[in-house]
């Protein structure tokens, strides 16, 4: 094949994992959006859902990091951990879809709902491992998603997560000088769990996953930020 030839096969191999990885394939041969209401459903409010409540004993953590899948798989590895869930949050529109928050028009973050164990795993280590999951100078972007929607963000549940927030914040841009770290640390508000299919993403599609990852140099760019 002649280098001409390879050039336009590999542009085409990028132009289709980009429209794979962009949604263009998520959820293919399954229904990715709800079924039209009809005409008397459609004038009846849609309930939010409801975003799962943390058992006595466990305690919830809020994080945004970009692409929810990414975020979720980085939390699952961590000791302590009992569940997380990828949503919606910080936003104008109830209940709102995939396609609407991915659209950026909703004021959405892309977050993870992570509830954990404070016996086994502190508040102060989660922290530990989001700054190190993240790319702590870039405010609208994370790696090759850009948007307000992958902005990332400390939602803190209560006034001991935001002072463990705000200081972990401070330690680190001590630690960087002049290059400031963007990262907001905010209220928590309501939080909309995404529809199934996002949910436990990098298990469900693990191939699709890896393959994003690693075409939009999160890994990459971490190793430069954070070291191996």
């Amino acid at each position: 094949m002649t280098a001409q030839r390879w050039i336009l096969a590999a542009a085409i191999a990028i132009g289709t994992g980009y429209a794979w990885l962009s949604g263009a394939f998520v959820g293919a041969g399954s229904s990715s959006e709800p079924p039209q209401a009809s005409a008397s459903q459609a004038l009846q409010a849609p309930e939010a859902p409801q975003a799962p409540q943390a058992p006595n004993g466990l305690e919830k953590a809020t994080f945004a990091s970009g692409c929810f899948w990414c975020t979720e798989a980085d939390f699952d590895k961590v000791t302590g951990v009992i569940s997380t869930t990828s949503g919606y949050t910080g936003g104008r529109t109830p209940n709102p879809t995939y396609r609407q928050v991915s659209s950026g028009g909703t004021g959405h973050a892309e977050a993870v709902e992570v509830v954990y164990d404070p016996r086994i795993v502190t508040y102060d280590a989660l922290l530990d491992h989001y700054w190190k999951n993240v790319d702590p100078f870039t405010a609208n972007r994370q790696f090759c998603d850009v948007g307000s929607q992958y902005r990332p963000e400390i939602i803190v549940h209560n006034a001991e997560q935001r002072r463990a927030a705000e200081a972990s914040k401070a330690t680190l841009q001590k630690r960087f000088g002049g290059q400031p770290i963007v990262v907001a640390v905010t209220d928590a508000g309501v939080f909309y769990p995404a529809e199934e299919y996002h949910q436990d993403y990098y298990q469900k599609n693990s191939a699709q996953y890896r393959f994003y990852r690693y075409g939009c140099g999160r890994d990459a760019r971490l190793e430069a930020i954070w070291g191996s």
